[in-house]
């Protein structure tokens, strides 16, 4: 049975049982506390928390997941993978437990002729939470299962919760028994590979808080609705009824592994290693494609990191099959045909996609042949001093700064003879995660409990009115301080407030919240500003700057029009730009963000290269003219679906629902899902000057402008510029690139001209110093400052010449200080025979770099500090006087 075929047979299953049928949330959620969507249950926590109504008492979807915590479980087990999919039936204060267990039974267990997965109920165990009575009561009642297969178990496996105050509730696991040849006897409780789980039935039925571990919390009392989710694995559903062993031999999975074995020229099965590297390109080539497919493209941290990985795990499992060249082609494709049936994006959608896939290889595969030679250069100095053993902070040093995977170091250098203190190493990535996780406790502690909203959502959702008016007459729900609910606030205080209607924008779609005001009777409210802390609800930050404010008072919320016109101005220029990027680029120039606000935009969109001065005059002239040609800006409200057909433009990862608001302006040119405010024609912009364009990744570019009224002025200021240098320079307009150049050329000859003369002068010196070489210890020590010196290179040069004129005989220590551009530095060289009595010039610029109040080090033989104290310079070069008399 194929994975599609699972699938669907569970959506059908759950639409005959009256749930609505609710397609995938993307792969990139909107919860602040996550990159990714981690579960089935991300897209409906607003619903099963009480924080948002839900739309229908009961829904079935299969969701697309991404989860990496346990990333380097993958090709070691049969079920661990990176993305999966989950299928979940959810009940929002609807059937309960008796609902949720009698149709995970029917659907498991009926016959495949009728619509089941046919599952044999002698292959199916069931796990329970140990105080859960009543789920084992009804298990026996609904199922043919013996006793002895209804194990009990703790909250450590049986209860789940977030972690954070709010529902939580015991569970009830189903598991596969893969049989004898898999593991041992004894049921779930064994925690045996032999034991598949296949489905989680969680019933949250109580509230709890004080939460002290995941485990460890007060029950508060039960949830006035109590809500049914449920998650089934579909891989891991897939692998056994495909009668494979793992879930990367399936259908979606395999075609990627045969691929990697067809380039590798290796056979699958035949070494445990490599099978496990061919089982992670499989798994890593898959998740890379789906997050391209949801707008995540390669970068150096947050979601784009956790791609970069992924792809980097890929190619160096590749290399350790001995490809050592690029291969992302052909597995890129094979994922593709495997994935297109069940997510057509990946088909339609794949010259973007694997743009970004090729260019990433290409950029690691660089990275490698970087890191080897730098790899090569520390194998060579750890002998070279006689070491056995490569430092882990080296190792460390290569991994997190040049992104060289540690199994590659440890394979080249035992290549060489050494080994790697791998448990130095291990301990740095060890420090290295609990940053990384210090990082995201102190995160998940700072976010808003959302449940101070919920009594204000359950009134129904904030009418905007601000697309048509800027001044609304409404009521005050509720008044937050301080992230408590109260009766009132008075003057002075900060405070957020609910009103049933609003005219003010809240900040959304990459548009920054309206300004204006709040008032009402006797009261006056700053607004500061405005925001969705849940779905469908808007929340003003104010200050009340007049009176006092109450709830259920009137209030009238007045926007500024100055600033929303502008605002608007610039959101309409926003879409005139990305139009005239893909009249320009192509149609791969998708958008990948933006933020406006009035008078200026920033566009970041998908391209690999920057743009030339002529590309951005291009992308310029095509939206001025638009703007010129006053074309009609209309919006309509209509289904996704229609949107997409029409060939409206979404941003990826951006939550949409079934009905979504199409903005056109000049009709399909640029037509684009938008719920922002727009002017009512083109012309309404005003002028659109770029001012910048740059990188935001290896994958993106970002371009900048101003709008209306600020671009003018600084077109102005350019204007007023170019009049100073006119009369400055005593020449035309026109010619003014041509005599600035001309003044540039004749600046560098002339710096150049006083460089050649400075080390001439330093040259000139090299008698004296050589002659000023006194012992100290058994070395010959010259320790002299220069004054001043036009470069570092001047001081380095004459230092070494310095020490190739007192011969090889006496063993020679070479200090010159110098001040460099107002910083003071010491340049010390050492010849064969003061390094063989252990001088090194590293150390020895360390410590006369301390005396300098900076930094310093380098080779053996010749090596630089320097700092910020000038004045210390002749302290600088007694300290390596004395460190050379120590030794």
């Amino acid at each position: 049975m194929k994975t599609a075929e699972i699938a669907q047979r569970y959506l059908d299953y759950f639409e005959k049982k009256g749930h609505t049928i609710v397609p995938s949330a993307s792969l990139v959620t909107d919860d602040p506390a996550l990159l990714f969507t981690v579960a089935g249950m991300v897209p409906f926590i607003p619903y099963l928390s009480g924080d948002v109504p839900a739309p229908y008492p009961r829904a079935a979807d299969v969701q697309k997941c991404i989860r990496t915590n346990d990333i380097e479980e993958v090709g070691k087990t049969p079920r661990h993978g990176t993305f999966f999919q989950m299928l979940g039936n959810w009940s929002f204060g609807d059937y309960f437990k008796e609902g949720a267990i009698s149709f995970a039974w029917e659907l498991l267990t009926a016959p495949e002729a009728d619509g089941g997965l046919g599952f044999d109920p002698e292959d199916l165990w069931v796990t329970v939470y140990e105080e859960d009575d009543e789920a084992r009561e009804l298990w026996l009642k609904h199922s043919s299962l013996p006793e002895e297969r209804i194990q009990r178990l703790g909250k450590d496996t049986n209860y789940w919760s977030t972690g954070l105050p709010g529902p939580a509730g015991p569970c009830s696991e189903i598991f596969f028994d893969r049989g004898p040849a898999y593991g041992i006897d004894g049921g779930p409780a064994t925690d045996d590979d032999r034991y598949v789980e296949i489905w989680n039935l969680v019933f949250m039925q109580y509230e709890i808080t004080d939460v002290r571990s995941k485990y460890d919390f007060t029950i508060v009392g039960e949830l006035p609705n109590k809500n049914i989710d449920t998650g089934m694995g579909l891989e891991r559903v897939a692998f056994i009824k495909q009668g494979v062993d793992n879930m990367y031999e399936t259908d979606q999975v395999r075609p990627v592994l045969d691929k990697a074995v067809e380039l590798s020229g290796k056979t699958y099965g035949a070494d445990h290693e490599d099978d496990v590297r061919f089982r992670v390109i499989a798994d890593h080539v898959r998740s890379s494609l789906m997050l391209l497919s949801d707008g995540v493209t390669p970068s150096n941290d947050g979601r784009g990191y956790i791609l970069r990985r992924l792809m980097r795990r890929a190619i160096r499992s590749m290399r350790l099959l001995g490809v050592e060249g690029p291969s992302f082609a052909e597995l890129f494709a094979a994922s593709r045909d495997a994935m297109k049936e069940a997510y057509p994006i990946v088909e339609t959608d794949y010259a973007r996609l694997s743009q970004y896939a090729l260019a990433e290889e290409a950029t690691f595969l660089r990275t490698l042949a970087a890191g080897s030679e730098l790899l090569d250069e520390s194998v060579a100095q750890t002998k070279a001093n006689g070491g056995a053993q490569l430092s882990g902070a080296q190792a460390f040093l290569l991994h997190d700064t040049y992104g060289f995977p540690i199994d590659l170091t440890l394979e080249i250098v035992e290549e060489a003879g050494l080994t790697v203190d791998r448990g130095a190493f291990d301990g740095l990535m060890r420090e290295q995660r609990e940053r990384a996780k210090a990082d995201a406790r102190s995160r998940k502690g700072q976010l808003a409990d959302t449940s101070v909203y919920r009594d204000f959502r359950a009134q129904g959702e904030t009418v905007f009115t601000g697309y048509t008016e800027l001044e609304t007459g409404t009521k005050v729900l509720g008044i937050l301080v301080g992230g408590v609910s109260v009766d009132r606030a008075t003057q002075g205080q900060i405070a957020e407030v609910i009103l049933a209607e609003t005219a003010l924008y809240a900040e959304s779609g990459g548009q920054v919240a309206d300004k204006g005001v709040i008032v009402g009777p006797g009261y006056e409210l700053e607004v500061l500003d405005v925001q969705k802390p849940v779905a469908g609800l808007v929340s003003h930050t104010v200050e009340v700057t007049l009176g006092e404010v109450a709830v259920d008072e009137p209030a009238t919320t007045v926007v500024d029009a100055a600033n929303r016109r502008a605002a608007q101005q610039a959101h309409s220029a926003t879409h005139l730009v990305h139009a005239a990027l893909r009249d320009t680029l192509g149609k791969s120039a998708t958008q990948a963000g933006s933020l406006n606000r009035a008078g200026y935009l920033r566009f970041d969109f998908s391209w690999g290269q920057a743009l030339s001065p002529e590309t951005r005059s291009e992308i310029e002239e095509i939206a001025n003219n638009a703007v010129r040609d006053n074309l009609e800006v209309t919006t309509r409200v209509v289904s996704l679906d229609e949107a997409k057909a029409a060939g409206a433009m979404a941003l990826f990862g951006e939550k949409y629902g079934e009905t979504v608001r199409m903005v056109d302006i000049g009709g399909p040119w640029s037509r684009e899902l938008c719920a922002g405010t727009h002017v009512a024609s083109s012309a309404e912009v005003g002028l659109i000057n770029l001012v910048g364009e740059s990188s935001v990744g290896a994958s993106n570019r970002r371009v900048e402008a101003l709008v209306g009224q600020d671009a003018f002025r600084e077109l102005a200021a350019e204007r007023a510029i170019v009049s100073q240098l006119t009369t400055s320079l005593k020449t035309p307009r026109d010619q003014l690139p041509a005599r600035i150049a001309e003044l540039a050329a004749s600046l560098k000859a002339a710096e150049k001209r006083i460089a050649q003369f400075e080390a001439r002068a330093l040259a000139d010196r090299l008698p004296q110093l050589v002659s000023a070489a006194a012992p100290s210890g058994s070395f010959q020590v010259v320790a002299e400052s220069l004054g001043s010196a036009g470069s570092a290179d001047d001081v380095r040069t004459l230092a070494l010449q310095v020490r190739d004129r007192l011969g090889a005989d006496a063993a020679a220590i070479v200090a010159l200080g110098a001040v460099v551009g107002e910083r003071p530095v010491v340049v010390v060289a050492t010849n064969e025979t003061a390094r063989s009595a252990g001088a090194k010039a590293g150390v020895l610029a360390k410590a006369a770099a301390s005396a300098l109040g900076g930094g310093g080090g380098g080779r053996d033989d010749v090596a630089q500090g320097g700092g910020t104290d000038a004045a210390a310079l002749p302290s600088a070069l007694t300290a390596v006087r004395q460190a050379a008399g120590g030794l």
